[in-house]
């Protein structure tokens, strides 16, 4: 709060119990338990990094969006620069 103050940043909170205010991250967030959350059982910090990190790469470079139009948000990217 302090660093987003400083830079001028104004933080808005979604009322309790409305998480369609904030549909994009909530669906993103399904979307992380679904398929990869709730598949393994970490030992360590660092396994569930590294599990995160590989998980994150295939979302964003295998996996069509269909909210995109079918293609991968790397692919999205790339037409957009």
């Amino acid at each position: 709060m302090e660093w987003a103050e400083k830079q001028g940043v104004r933080l808005e909170h979604i009322q309790p119990g409305k998480p369609q205010q904030n549909a994009y991250i909530e669906r993103y967030n399904r979307t992380v338990r679904g398929e990869w959350l709730s598949q393994y059982i970490f030992e360590t910090i660092e396994e569930a990094q590294e599990q995160a990190t590989e998980w994150l790469w295939t979302y964003n470079n295998e996996r069509p969006n269909m909210g995109i139009g079918g293609v991968t948000p790397a692919m999205k990217l790339k037409t957009a620069a």
